[in-house]
C-alpha cells in the first residue's frame, strides 16, 4: 500500500495516477481539516476547486499504537453507495467521488470550513431545537429506509465491529488497561475503580456486547456523535461512517442520547430528541437506554476520551446513573 504524505509532489503524481487531478491541475495548498482520529485526511485546494482525500491505515492516526482495521475506508464507501438513491439522506452527506481500493483512498467532496458539534462539551453552551430535529431526523430516515426489506446487500463490518466492541464493552472495565485517570481528573482512577470491580455490571456489559454483534436488520451510521455532525455553510452535514453496520436503532440513538446528557444539555432536550425520533421509527426505549449508559461510562472511564468540562462530582453522578440503568 502506499502511504499518502503531505508532500505535495507526491501528492499530485498519485492524484493525477488516480484521475483525481486533471492534466495542468497543480495543488496550491494542503491541509489538516479538522481533528480527525480515525484516517490520515488532507483537504487539497487547487486554482479552482477544493476536495478531501482520506486514506485508512492499519492503526489509529492519532493513536499509533491502536491497531485498526486497514478496509474501513472501503467499508465507509459501501455505505455511501448505500445511501445515494435516497435524496434526503445523500444531500446530508459529502459526495462520495472516487475509491482507490488498491489503497484504501476516499475522494470527496469539500464541505468547506466547517465546525463539529464538539464545541457542546464545554459549558454553557446548548443545541438549538431545530439543529437537534436535523440531527435526529438523519437516523430516523436511515433507519426507516435503508435496511433488510429495501436492499440484498449487507455491510456486516466486523473487523470495525470488533475494534468497537472491545473499546465499548471490554477495554474500560481491565484493571489495568494503562490508562490513568487521575492524569485527566485527580481522584477520578479511585472512582472508576469501584465501577471496575462491580461484576454485576460487568456481565450486563458484556451481555449487551453480544447484542451488539449480532447482525441486524437496520443500516446504522455507527458512530453518531458530535464528532460526526458538521456545521457548514449550507447546513448539518453527516460525516465518517467507517463504524457503519447493520444492526439495532436503539444503539445508535443511545449513543446520541449519551452525549447529550455529557454535553450537560436539559432534559427537555433530551426528552425532545426521543419524541422526534419516535415519532418517526420505532424503538425500544428500554434497550436505547441500556446503550446510552454503556456509552456513558465508556467514554467516561475508556481510551476514547471527549474534551468534557465536567467536574468530578458530575462525571462521578453520570457513572452512577450509567450503572442503575443497568443494573
Amino acid at each position: 500500500m502506499e502511504k499518502m504524505t503531505k508532500d505535495k509532489h507526491q501528492l499530485e503524481r498519485y492524484l493525477k495516477a488516480q484521475g483525481w487531478l486533471q492534466v495542468g491541475e497543480e495543488i496550491t495548498n494542503i491541509e489538516i481539516p479538522g481533528a480527525g482520529n480515525m484516517n490520515f485526511t488532507l483537504r487539497i485546494t487547487t486554482p479552482d476547486r477544493s476536495f478531501i482525500v482520506k486514506q485508512s491505515r492499519d492503526y489509529v492516526e492519532k493513536y499509533p499504537q491502536v491497531a485498526a482495521p486497514v478496509e474501513r475506508a472501503l467499508r465507509e464507501a459501501e455505505f455511501y453507495g448505500l445511501v445515494s438513491g435516497y435524496p434526503q439522506l445523500k444531500k446530508q452527506m459529502p459526495e462520495l467521488l472516487g475509491v482507490d481500493k488498491k489503497n484504501h483512498v476516499l475522494y470527496l467532496e469539500d464541505l468547506g470550513h466547517g465546525v463539529d458539534f464538539t464545541y457542546l462539551y464545554q459549558q454553557g453552551k446548548s443545541l438549538k431545537e431545530t439543529e437537534l430535529e436535523q440531527l435526529i431526523c438523519f437516523p430516523a430516515t436511515l433507519h426507516t429506509t435503508v435496511n433488510t426489506n429495501a436492499t440484498a446487500a449487507r455491510l456486516p463490518n466486523r473487523e470495525m465491529r470488533k475494534l468497537n466492541h472491545e473499546h465499548i464493552f471490554i477495554y474500560p472495565y481491565l484493571k489495568k488497561n494503562g490508562l490513568n485517570l487521575d492524569d485527566i481528573l485527580p481522584g477520578f482512577q479511585e472512582i472508576s475503580d469501584d465501577f471496575k470491580a462491580d461484576q454485576t455490571l460487568k456481565n450486563r456489559v458484556k451481555q449487551l456486547g453480544k447484542r451488539y454483534l449480532v447482525d441486524g436488520e437496520i443500516l446504522l451510521h455507527g458512530d453518531y456523535f458530535p464528532g460526526s455532525w458538521l456545521k457548514t455553510k449550507d447546513g448539518i452535514k453527516i460525516i465518517d461512517p467507517e463504524f457503519c453496520f447493520f444492526g439495532e436503532p436503539e444503539f445508535e440513538i443511545g449513543i446520541i442520547l449519551a452525549h447529550l446528557k455529557m454535553a450537560s444539555q436539559s432534559e427537555g432536550l433530551i426528552k425532545k430528541a426521543l419524541k422526534i425520533y419516535k415519532n418517526r421509527a420505532p424503538l425500544n426505549e428500554d434497550l436505547c437506554f441500556q446503550f446510552m449508559a454503556v456509552e456513558m461510562l465508556r467514554r467516561l472511564v475508556g481510551l476514547a476520551q471527549l474534551p468534557l468540562t465536567l467536574d468530578l462530582e458530575t462525571r462521578t453522578v453520570l457513572l452512577k446513573e450509567s450503572r442503575g440503568i443497568l443494573v
